[in-house]
């Protein structure tokens, strides 16, 4: 599983993204400078590798009070604290789409599409990418995780197919009561001599062989030398 990144770790991107919104050089450079502070009081109270999702108000009202100490004014300070809720906000949509965009690959990759497939039919609109998003959001909510989400779908894949039956990310929500009782479908193997079929007789307890026009031979070999093939 991917390695979460910290939240200092997260900077570079959020400032990547500010950019793209095409805000001021002035106000760029007024939010790098309040994420290289917030970044040092970080690793003073030896938080540098906290998580986005474990900041909690405490640490807002402690680095708030931190900041007053220095002199800074109170609206300078909100405005601090105000960078660093733009940045938990972007940093946890990231977070969230990376996890749903996981579990839509995934699903067309049981469906026998590489994620190069994936990535090259949703840029030509023979995916409508955003079709796919919703249930996965919603299943992602109510597997609990990514991993869960991904066996669930490999459950239903397996259980579908074995049937021949299709299959969408809703259908794993009209399944979840009974998703650890999917089982796929056991093919049954039929009995063949040499290609021709086979039959047993319940009455004669024997087996014959029906060739190529239809007669009934009685199998005269050894039982090691009848194929058993899976139906298609």
């Amino acid at each position: 599983m991917q390695r979460k990144k910290s939240l200092i770790e997260c900077f570079p991107d959020f400032l990547k993204n500010a950019k793209k919104k095409g805000l001021s050089p002035a106000t760029l450079e007024k939010k790098e400078q309040n994420l290289k502070v917030f970044a040092e009081w970080l690793r003073q109270e030896e938080m540098e590798n906290i998580l986005p999702a474990q900041l909690q108000k405490k640490h807002f009202a402690k680095f708030r009070k931190n900041l007053l100490k220095k002199g800074l004014k109170e609206t300078t300070a909100d405005s601090y604290l105000q960078t660093i809720n733009n940045l938990l906000i972007y940093s946890t949509k990231s977070d969230a789409e990376s996890d749903v965009q996981k579990i839509v690959n995934h699903y067309f990759q049981t469906k026998g599409y590489s994620l190069e497939e994936i990535k090259k039919n949703a840029r030509k609109r023979k995916i409508i990418y955003s079709r796919y998003t919703r249930p996965a959001k919603d299943l992602l909510h109510l597997a609990g995780s990514v991993e869960k989400a991904k066996k669930a779908i490999d459950k239903v894949a397996l259980w579908a197919n074995s049937r021949n039956l299709d299959y969408a990310i809703e259908t794993v929500f009209k399944k979840w009561p009974e998703i650890n009782k999917l089982k796929p479908r056991e093919k049954k193997k039929k009995p063949y001599y040499r290609g021709d079929p086979m039959v047993w007789s319940k009455s004669k307890q024997k087996w014959f062989v029906i060739n190529s026009s239809g007669d009934w031979l009685e199998f005269a070999g050894k039982e090691k030398e009848i194929k058993w093939i899976e139906e298609e």
